[in-house]
């Protein structure tokens, strides 16, 4: 058994442009069961802690027409989770950064998470990211003050399906960024489950849809440990 702390966005709210968003209901749920029924442990993690700020677009019958992450959700399996200052990473086999536009906010530069990261990372572990979740990828540095990602195949959620006017308002475009310092890879849009690992540590997700795919990806990492 692996233990593997999912981070979630605690939230952000924009009052002037009346846009609220956190994380993304489906990255972490789809992936934490497929985690837990391969006998991982699961353990939540925010830069506040408690209970984190969902994206409520997440849960609409649109995009969860089963409510089976409306369900998930209400139950309160994502109420607790621990402050990321608190969080010693050697305790973790594995991290994966849960998408949502909230990602681009509060964890993107967040230090504490960088240092779990790296720590996991050079401890042999696993880092995966989902959607949005690369976004602090872009600000993890090492120790030769490149990005962990610097020059490596990566994904995570492209601008052409970005929703209409929200760019202008988001702290910086994710694939812009990514294509600036690694080989951004969006895949085929037309066909779901996009994944790449950059090596043999870190994968990343495009969207959503690719959320089972993430957990499948870290499962196989994991049972090769």
């Amino acid at each position: 058994m692996a233990n593997v702390l999912a981070v979630l966005s605690s939230g952000y709210k924009d009052e002037e442009h009346m846009y609220e968003t956190g994380w993304w209901a489906e990255e972490l749920f789809a992936p934490m069961k497929i985690l837990q029924e391969a006998g991982h442990q699961v353990d939540l993690a925010s830069p506040l802690g408690g209970k984190p700020t969902i994206d409520q677009a997440s849960l609409s019958e649109d995009v969860d027409p089963e409510r089976i992450y409306k369900e998930l959700y209400e139950s309160g399996k994502a109420d607790e989770t621990k402050k990321l200052a608190d969080i010693n990473p050697a305790d973790y086999d594995a991290v994966l950064i849960v998408g949502g536009h909230g990602a681009m906010y509060d964890l993107a530069k967040d230090q504490d998470l960088h240092n779990i990261i790296n720590t996991i990372y050079d401890a042999g572990g696993i880092v995966g990211a989902e959607c949005h979740g690369p976004a602090p990828l872009l600000h993890t540095m090492r120790p030769n003050g490149e990005s962990i990602i610097a020059e490596k195949k990566v994904t995570g959620y492209p601008d052409v399906i970005e929703p209409e006017g929200l760019l202008e308002i988001l702290p910086f475009s994710l694939e812009q960024e990514m294509r600036k310092i690694s080989d951004y890879d969006q895949g085929n849009l037309e066909q779901n489950g996009h994944a790449v690992w950059a090596d043999d540590q870190i994968v990343t997700s495009r969207d959503p849809f690719s959320s089972e795919r993430m957990g499948e990806e870290l499962v196989k990492a994991l049972g090769k440990k």
